[in-house]
């Protein structure tokens, strides 16, 4: 790995201040961010990142690779919790190894910003398409989780399977606040054009980097608070929620070779393989898999790979490309 560029991210305001968050859990402060406060602030990183990604998508425009990439970024979140369940189930029951193949080929808004936030002070180009990519692939994980669930899952007592609500089910994965919320923003980003830019750039990109920190900061509070639950994960998921990140980034660091991405959009593209969600699909997921356990794969995704991802990982992936792509 580089270390100029892990010794960047480690000093950047947004990582020390996540790691404050942690530190003041684990020392037991009362510190802590209201939770009206965290909500207003998850509400303005996305609809800062959608419109600034939507603007973007409007300067570069609807070519091939932008359709070829939007494509390649929903098959993988639909196959790559098949991958995951056939390692999970060697030791999870059909719910449980479903319920975390689903959040992990699903992704984190909150790693993918921290990502850009990780470009932005490298100076390195990004395309707004990416933004979008993120958002449609939330849905294709939870949705393949539940087929998979559905597959295996065993007979009730008179010898059926009882249907999931897919209706419900799908209305959930497909209409969750966090991607509606998104995906309008990029939409509005898009139609407003360089008006809008001006308008809104003194919002969406100026204080971007200090409300992180504040986001963060709440983020590693929570984080912190999640490290005792994986005690009873065991140490078999404990080394996946490590070596499934970089596992799955190196597969979108190929998928970006081949779509002959530049090297920003690569290290977005393999942040977005390589991330797990904890929000979106939990959410869907309880809905979706009621006897799956959510105390396994929430403190796996938020308690391990999240801080990985953001600590060792971005700068890994970046290292990664940046030596690949200068060869």
């Amino acid at each position: 790995m580089d270390l100029s560029a892990l010794t960047l991210n480690l000093l950047s305001p947004p990582i020390l201040f996540f790691a404050l968050g942690m530190l003041a859990t684990l020392v037991r402060s009362d510190l802590s961010v209201p939770p009206a406060v965290a909500k207003a602030l998850s509400i303005y990183l996305l609809v800062a990142i959608g419109f600034h990604g939507g603007y973007e998508l409007r300067q570069s425009g609807l070519g091939g690779q932008v359709i070829a990439t939007l494509g390649v970024a929903m098959a993988s979140s639909a196959l790559l919790p098949l991958l995951g369940f056939l390692v999970l189930r060697t030791r999870l029951k059909a719910e449980d190894a479903a319920g975390v193949a689903a959040c992990y080929g699903s992704v984190s808004a909150v790693t993918f910003i921290t990502a850009i936030s990780f470009l932005e002070r490298s100076g390195v180009p990004f395309s707004g398409h990416l933004i979008a990519a993120m958002a449609l692939m939330e849905s294709p994980a939870i949705i393949t989780g539940i087929v998979l669930a559905s597959l295996i899952r065993k007979p009730t007592d008179n010898g059926e399977r009882a249907p999931f609500e897919w209706r419900a089910v799908t209305h959930e994965a497909l209409a969750n606040g966090a991607i509606v919320l998104l995906l309008g923003s990029l939409l509005i980003g898009y139609l407003s054009g360089d008006a809008g830019w001006a308008t809104m750039k003194p919002l969406v990109k100026d204080p971007f980097q200090a409300i992180l920190c504040l986001f963060l900061l709440d983020m590693g509070l929570v984080a912190a608070r999640r490290l005792g639950d994986l005690r009873r994960s065991g140490a078999f998921l404990v080394g996946f929620a490590l070596l499934a990140p970089p596992i799955q980034a190196f597969l979108g660091i190929l998928a970006s070779k081949a779509l002959a991405l530049s090297s920003g959009d690569a290290l977005l593209l393999a942040v977005l393989f390589g991330s797990a969600s904890y929000i979106a699909a939990p959410a869907a997921l309880r809905l979706a898999l009621p006897k799956a356990n959510p105390s396994l794969f929430v403190p796996m995704s938020l308690g391990l790979t999240f801080p990985f991802n953001i600590v060792v990982g971005i700068p890994l992936y970046a290292s990664i490309i940046q030596w690949w792509w200068a060869a």
